[in-house]
């Protein structure tokens, strides 16, 4: 029996700075099933020689890509305070969408996106690439290992450096949307529940300031306790999430690439995992949901809860910390 091979996706590229450049990278050398068909950015004239691809014309105006009918997907990996209007742009067109996390810089504005992505009927995507990380997915894997889940602990830390550059893009907010929307899509991914409430301390409150460090607390619907840290205040990275459990604890190291098992019933373990690259992961996933159908791991409703709780943080930050309940719409 023969099989008719399906021509590559068509996928059009909003963003071509550093992040988006590893996408365009990704969709151009190593994702034979998708092919990159048109890019934007704001100085058109530079975008194709970013690629390195000078036969993809490039848009000044990402409503001129959305509307090329040779784009039958649109990736945005812009700054997040733009994501609104593109991604209501590319939801109106009834065309599929994978979107850079965080969805949103505010809960109203992914509420908005989530809308609009509802209605469209198409494969819409967030990209909250940690999940595809080799050491979550082997975290997952055992997470059984250890047992009921107790509570958890997650911590995220950064260099400093570059942070005012690109706090402009999060809408005066900082690490929290960052890098810490990370941990807030981890937090429901592996206890399975929404988060409940949320009790931060910030170095500094938005607008005031884009904050460098967070401390919190979050409680998921079942009373499960979820301590966090995030911070953009010394040298070296962190990334590390532990899970204890009432028979062992697990951890995994993303920035060490090592998971590590501490059970009386089920021994210690110590596992290196190996390095991959998780926008491809993110990039093959996507395609493989438009092409098959099939649900993407991570949706739009799942980028926009994470807003939710980043904001119902802020919100308890400037209470000075007081618990506050998350509001999911």
């Amino acid at each position: 029996m023969s099989h008719e091979r399906r021509p590559p996706l068509g996928i059009g590229l909003i963003g071509l700075g550093h992040h988006g450049s590893r996408y365009a990278k990704h969709l151009i050398h190593d994702l034979p099933e998708a092919r990159l068909v048109a890019v934007c950015r704001r100085h058109a004239e530079e975008g194709s020689g970013l690629v390195s691809a000078p036969t993809v014309p490039c848009y000044a105006d990402y409503h001129e890509l959305i509307a090329d009918p040779l784009v039958e997907a649109v990736v945005v990996v812009t700054p997040p305070s733009l994501n609104r209007d593109i991604c209501v742009a590319v939801a109106e067109a009834k065309k599929a969408l994978l979107v850079e996390k965080p969805l949103a810089t505010t809960a109203d504005e992914a509420r908005m996106i989530a809308q609009a992505a509802r209605g469209s009927g198409q494969i819409m995507m967030t990209a909250q690439t940690l999940r595809f990380d080799a050491t979550i997915r082997m975290l997952r894997q055992r997470q059984a290992q250890i047992g009921l889940l107790q509570y958890l602990s997650l911590s995220s830390r950064m260099e400093p450096h570059g942070m005012s550059e690109e706090s402009r893009g999060f809408g005066g907010r900082g690490c929290l949307l960052e890098t810490g929307i990370h941990l807030l899509d981890l937090v429901r991914l592996v206890t399975g529940e929404n988060v409940r409430t949320a009790a931060c301390e910030m170095d500094v409150v938005p607008p005031d300031g884009a904050e460098r460090r967070i401390l919190g607390r979050l409680t998921t619907e079942r009373g499960a306790v979820c301590l966090f840290d995030v911070s953009r205040v010394t040298s070296g990275r962190v990334g590390r999430i532990e899970l204890i459990g009432a028979e062992g604890q697990l951890s995994a190291d993303w920035c060490g690439q090592r998971v590590m098992q501490v059970s009386a019933r089920h021994g210690t373990g110590d596992w290196p995992t190996k390095a991959e690259p998780t926008v491809l992961s993110a990039l093959r996933a996507f395609v493989r949901s438009v092409r098959d159908g099939s649900p993407p791991p991570v949706s739009i409703e799942d980028g926009k809860r994470a807003v939710e709780i980043a904001e119902t943080c802020y919100a308890s930050a400037r209470l000075g910390g007081q618990a506050v309940r998350v509001e999911y719409r």
